[in-house]
């Protein structure tokens, strides 16, 4: 038995090597294990679903904004991604943005490009720029296949755990690997860790950049976010961020590189 499960631990350290993927833009390495397509399919269930229950405004100057900016990004993404030969990594996205009436102060981005932005944002937003951050940093997620690595991560503690903690049967094995997780799963299109939020605070200032939105606006967006906290209750747009002092510094850090991309974009700055 100790044979078969060392045999299992290197199957499954096999699979997690096949299955890291690079981020083409950060240079950041994560676990993908579930299939794109499913996800995608999933996420555009929920989308439909958010859609139908909320109120979607349209031919506004603020929807139309919405879908402007989303736009530039979108191809400032697909021109950075067919530059570097990895075109075929957003084949599977069909972009939709749409601006919600909803006093909340958020807006996301699922797996396949499916974006929602709520209208209690939009007081912080101020300007196309401050928008910019807002759709940079959500559509980041996606490019970055946060999703699939929130879902992998899930899968991994599960299986792992199992075979570290006893001997299992194979019934026990199957049964570990038919898991769905279907509220881990739900939650992961639309929560992230720290490290996945700074990763797309980093993606998405440079895709702003790439668009050309001045990348400096990112500092004062998120501060006016900041200043939105009441009490010990921030915004759902902030639940899971890190520590403002650690965005500050790391934007800070990032800010020269995604100015090298505003100028190349016809930037003024």
């Amino acid at each position: 038995m100790n044979k078969i499960n060392k045999l299992l631990g290197i199957s499954v350290l096999s699979v997690m090597m096949v299955a890291c993927t690079t981020n083409p833009i950060t240079g950041r390495k994560s676990l993908q294990l579930a299939n794109n397509q499913e996800i995608t399919a999933m996420a555009l269930q929920q989308y439909k679903q958010a859609l139908s229950q909320a109120k979607v405004i349209s031919g506004t100057t603020q929807a139309k904004s919405v879908q402007n900016v989303g736009l530039r990004i979108k191809n400032a993404a697909n021109n950075y991604y067919r530059g570097i030969g990895r075109e075929a990594d957003l084949a599977g996205y069909n972009w939709e943005f749409n601006l919600l009436n909803d006093k909340q102060i958020n807006a996301w981005c699922m797996p396949g490009g499916k974006v929602a932005v709520y209208s209690g944002i939009l007081p912080i937003t101020k300007s196309d720029a401050g928008l910019a951050v807002v759709l940079g940093h959500e559509i980041s997620h996606a490019l970055a296949g946060h999703g699939n690595e929130r879902i992998s991560q899930g899968m991994i503690a599960e299986y792992g755990g199992a075979i570290l903690g006893s001997t299992i049967s194979n019934g026990q094995l199957a049964a570990i690997f038919q898991q769905a997780y279907p509220i881990g799963a739900q939650v992961a299109l639309l929560k992230y860790g720290r490290s996945q939020e700074l990763e797309a605070d980093e993606m998405g200032l440079y895709l702003m950049a790439m668009a050309g939105y001045d990348p400096q606006e990112a500092q004062p967006f998120w501060q006016r976010m900041e200043a939105a906290s009441t009490g010990n209750r921030p915004p759902e747009f902030l639940s899971t961020h890190p520590n403002p002092d650690t965005r500050r510094a790391d934007l800070e850090k990032h800010m020269p590189k995604a100015l090298e991309y505003y100028r190349a974009s016809s930037g003024k700055r």
